[in-house]
């Protein structure tokens, strides 16, 4: 499954969250002239519900039926292809009818029920690296999807934690995971949370979201996730670490040009 996928990377870009109509098609609007203007392949990513936030007052989302209606409307309205997250095996069957990628959270990776039900689907399962995991350690989250079913598996790297309130990119893990599958994507904003740095929020550090990303490049990388958000400081949801909307088109073009 080490084969290197043809033509550009694959990129990966959205809210962290659903906030409103307006800022998922001021998005998607966005996405569309980047995906002319670059000729590449672009998904559509937003959360419907955020179940793993660090506090119990956090904005979580619509929650799914809401939520997975206004994504079907963006897929409708742009022909974008859709990613969003699930967190339990009976979200995945749901989700499944409206996005094409289903997504496990980096927290779950090893919830072999939660596998098994995004794997039977039918869909692509994009498995984020726990941040308590090596690469090598992904080969049986793998292992469990293609077991039961899954024609094709992601992974994604997005940093470990490293003492308190912190990540770090062992970048040794994008060439690990290519062992295991074709794709591997980097997390380029997850990567510089600073978790629970932020007085019962996440922090980050945003302006190393494009260095992030060309270091995963020259490690192998062939796809790329960004959360963005048109004004990241206001925004509901991992503001600190999300790139802003505007400043996307110059990481892409710095991933595909150079």
């Amino acid at each position: 499954m080490s084969e290197q996928p043809t033509g550009k990377p694959l990129f990966i870009a959205g809210p962290c969250v659903i906030e409103s109509t307006e800022v998922l098609h001021e998005v998607a609007r966005e996405l569309v002239r980047l995906r002319r203007k670059h000729g590449i392949e672009v998904y559509f990513k937003a959360s419907f519900d955020k179940a793993n936030r660090t506090s119990l007052s956090s904005y979580r989302g619509p929650g799914m039926e809401r939520g997975l209606q206004m994504l079907a409307d963006i897929k409708e309205a742009y022909g974008l292809p859709l990613l969003t997250d699930i967190h339990e095996s009976c979200q995945a069957a749901p989700v499944a009818e409206v996005a094409d990628v289903l997504q496990i959270p980096a927290f779950l990776c090893r919830q072999t029920d939660l596998l098994v039900a995004a794997a039977r689907t039918g869909r692509v399962v994009n498995i984020k690296k726990a941040q308590f995991l090596s690469g090598t350690d992904m080969q049986y989250p793998v292992d469990k999807c293609t077991k039961a079913g899954a024609t094709e598996v992601w992974l994604t790297e997005r940093g470990n934690t490293f003492g308190y309130n912190n990540l770090v990119v062992d970048f040794r893990n994008i060439p690990e995971m290519r062992r295991w599958t074709h794709r591997v994507v980097m997390d380029c904003t997850h990567s510089v949370q600073r978790p629970g740095a932020a007085g019962g929020a996440t922090g980050g550090n945003r302006e190393y979201v494009p260095a992030m990303a060309l270091a995963a490049k020259a490690f192998g990388a062939n796809g790329y996730f960004f959360e963005v958000h048109p004004d990241p400081d206001h925004a509901l949801s991992d503001g600190p670490n999300m790139l802003h909307l505007g400043d996307l088109d110059a990481v892409v073009d710095s991933l595909i040009n150079n």
